[in-house]
């Protein structure tokens, strides 16, 4: 193929090859390198009758306003979450789990640095102990007791456990039940469990239902400072007479507390971070028992690493184009942005530059041309009385190529002006080689 055929068919043998390599190469891009985060998330939440699924079941609707779909599984408690989420491959996306399970406890330190980061604490749980005799005032008490600390692998019982053992408990000699929530304020009821240890929001449906329970007790705990001082996911609090409904609790009440964190793996797509830390930015921004509105989620609390787009949008809030335009249109634009913008200025230079380098190739040729065509005309002027019959005859043959050359050529409409007196040249230097041998 010629360069006069590929420039005369310069629309379809050079433009549109240009274009389609453009369009497989946006396309690869956005499939490969820069692909659209996925429509639908999973969550781990907790037991049905926990504060998580509640936090789980509010994430969900939020997600969906933004078109995600956010899939909850419920699950015994934090470890399993956080086994969930630290499976290969993961199991979950997010999932909310209770302080102490972090870098802050010797206990979670070694499984919890690799693969998760927090995008923040998101409420304020509490270390509740409930009994039907009068109201406990540690966790020695415990000992002989038949205890519901909720099922293997909750936090609640973790969190018991790991108490303990600091107190230099025998583990064998509490009896510890798989009750939690409501079902074991019915067991406290029925007299099949002696005291019951729970870590849950303050609005946690099973709660509710144990302070609201004639003949329970809520733990008033000492030396509640000295076990914070000990384990740094802990916090003592004073809960205030009254401050959850009329006599609950009935009197100012020492507690322990911990944070919520929600958890994501740390391969997740960037924009999903940020979307979900804008989402639990709409659901824990208001003021609750223990913080005021506008105090979560928050990450000086973290018992996790946190993810950098946490950081961002905790502290600067969505940015860009994800600040202006619905999420899904927002990474659109972003992927036109980056994707498109660079490969279409590529294919506009190159649509220009690449005909008018195969036209300045044949405008070289032509040019070759026209200097051959003077080395004959000076190899005429300068040799004009020693050419004999031979080297016209040479010249002549040389002359003939050059025309078959341009004939065959077949130049653009834009160059035939050039080869039209290129021709007539050539010509010129035919008739005078005539006149040669006419002498």
């Amino acid at each position: 193929m010629t360069y006069a055929h590929l420039y005369r068919h310069r629309w379809l043998l050079i433009r549109l090859p240009i274009v389609l390599a453009m369009v497989v190469m946006a396309a690869a891009a956005w499939w490969w390198l820069y692909p659209m985060p996925p429509t639908q998330l999973t969550i781990s939440s907790g037991q049905a009758d926990g504060a998580y699924q509640r936090h789980a079941l509010r994430y969900a609707e939020a997600f969906a306003r933004h078109g995600i779909s956010l899939e909850i599984h419920s699950s015994e408690g934090s470890a399993t979450n956080l086994q969930r989420l630290q499976a290969r491959p993961p199991q979950t996306d997010l999932a909310l789990v209770q302080g102490g399970f972090g870098w802050s406890s010797a206990a979670g330190a070694a499984r919890s640095a690799a693969d998760v980061q927090t995008l923040g604490s998101v409420d304020i749980e509490v270390l509740w102990l409930f009994s039907r005799e009068q109201p406990m005032t540690s966790l020695l008490d415990l000992a002989g007791k038949r205890v519901a600390a909720g099922p293997e692998g909750s936090g609640h019982r973790a969190m018991l456990q790991r108490l303990l053992r600091q107190m230099h408990v025998d583990l064998g000699q509490v009896a510890l039940t798989a009750h939690s929530g409501v079902t074991a304020r019915d067991a406290l009821l029925r007299h099949e469990v002696d005291a019951v240890f729970m870590v849950a929001s303050p609005s946690a449906p099973g709660i509710a239902a144990l302070l609201a329970a004639r003949g329970v007790h809520l733990a008033s705990l000492r030396r509640t400072a000295a076990i914070s001082e000990r384990n740094n996911y802990l916090e003592s609090r004073l809960l205030p007479e009254d401050a959850l409904a009329p006599r609950q609790p009935p009197r100012d009440t020492p507690v322990l507390t911990t944070p919520t964190h929600l958890l994501v793996r740390q391969d997740l797509d960037p924009a999903l971070k940020r979307l979900a830390t804008a989402v639990e930015l709409e659901v824990h921004s208001a003021a609750d028992t223990f913080h005021r509105a506008g105090e979560f989620p928050a990450l000086r609390f973290s018992d996790f690493p946190s993810a950098p787009e946490a950081r961002r949008v905790l502290s600067q809030g969505l940015g860009g184009l994800e600040a202006l335009l619905p999420f899904w249109w927002a990474q659109v634009l972003q992927r036109l942005l980056v994707i498109g913008v660079p490969l279409l200025l590529l294919a506009l230079v190159l649509v220009r530059l690449v005909p008018a380098w195969v036209r300045w190739r044949l405008e070289n040729r032509v040019t070759r041309w026209y200097g051959e065509l003077r080395f004959i005309e000076n190899d005429l002027a300068n040799n004009a009385v020693n050419l004999g019959g031979m080297d016209l005859s040479r010249i002549h043959g040389r002359l003939n190529s050059m025309e078959v050359a341009i004939v065959g050529e077949g130049l653009p409409p834009e160059l035939a002006q050039r080869c039209y007196t290129l021709r007539q040249h050539v010509n010129f230097v035919r008739q005078r080689i005539r006149e040669y041998r006419g002498r």
